[in-house]
């Protein structure tokens, strides 16, 4: 099987700035694929050269089998693109912005009413689908420029920054859209700083740090890949001022106060549980919560990117 998207040595240079160093990667047809990074790592220039908004100084994409530079058109045909900002007419209605770029795609004009119809009552729009889109929210503007992307059943999605700054209502009601529309079988790639976003949606995530692929896997492998980040969360019936003295346990690397409760990071959480007990036991302290906890991924990505910090910095 072909992948849905496959990527090659891609490189971008601004000027003299490169901005992309010779990028590798494949997205599988029916996987939500997530692309991590920083501000200014590449994330939003290496989805436009995907979607053929800019040309690479270097390197091949294809999608679906189709070379982006040889074959633009059928490389775009099947996909969907949500950017990070509002590019509806906000002087036309929602309904009109609907059926514009239905046109743009040559849909039938019954199949774009169609089209337009549902997905409107789907992101809860249909009731203002007369409305200038001006005086839409923020939340509002989001569904529809989601809708525009998905008039034309795209095989594949891209979906920039989909929830940034939206309310959870609308986040909510997006990430159900989007998980819904992979298992009808659309791929969709998902570029994001929302680390947790990625964490609960993507089959595969990879990490780009300074133009440069730091990892590509699923999240749960990534987490496991970092033992130094493992710790026991504990809270206690009443607040522990002192805790010079967990960090003195044994198999203790760090203490961090968060919240009403306490994380004591370790490699070996199993060495580390009998001298908590024990000096929960010393200081008359009753659990209320003891967990042991894996790193999250928020914890993988500062790990790897701290790594390639350091690296570049010898």
């Amino acid at each position: 099987m072909k992948p849905a998207i496959k990527v090659e040595n891609l490189t971008k240079y601004y000027g003299k700035f490169l901005a992309l160093e010779k990028i590798d990667f494949e997205v599988r047809e029916g996987e939500i694929f997530g692309f991590l990074g920083p501000n200014g790592a590449g994330k939003t220039t290496t989805q436009k050269i995907l979607t053929g908004i800019l040309k690479p100084s270097g390197g091949q994409v294809s999608i679906l089998g189709y070379d982006m530079e040889k074959d633009p058109y059928n490389a775009k045909r099947f996909t969907g693109i949500v950017p990070d900002e509002t590019n509806a007419y906000v002087d036309m209605n929602a309904w009109d912005n609907l059926t514009l770029i239905g046109e743009l795609y040559g849909m039938p004009k019954k199949n774009i009413e169609v089209k337009a119809k549902e997905l409107l009552e789907i992101f809860q729009l249909y009731d203002r689908r007369k409305d200038r889109v001006k005086g839409f929210s923020k939340g509002m503007k989001r569904r529809l420029i989601l809708s525009m992307g998905l008039i034309h059943n795209p095989r594949i999605l891209f979906l920039d920054e989909p929830t940034s700054g939206l309310d959870v209502q609308s986040t909510r009601l997006i990430r159900k859209m989007i998980t819904d529309l992979n298992r009808e079988g659309v791929t969709v790639f998902l570029t994001t700083h929302d680390i947790e976003e990625a964490n609960q949606m993507c089959d595969r995530v990879a990490i780009i740090y300074q133009g440069k692929i730091a990892a590509i896997d699923r999240p749960e492998n990534l987490k496991k890949a970092v033992k130094a980040a493992q710790s026991i969360e504990v809270s206690f019936h009443r607040q522990v001022e002192i805790i010079k003295e967990l960090e003195d346990l044994p198999e203790v690397d760090e203490v961090r106060k968060q919240g009403d409760k306490i994380r004591l990071f370790t490699r070996e959480p199993g060495k580390v549980i009998r001298p908590l007990v024990e000096y929960a036991h010393k200081n008359r302290l009753e659990f209320l919560t003891l967990n042991t906890l894996g790193p999250s991924l928020e914890e993988v990505f500062v790990k790897l990117t701290e790594d390639k910090e350091s690296v570049a910095g010898v």
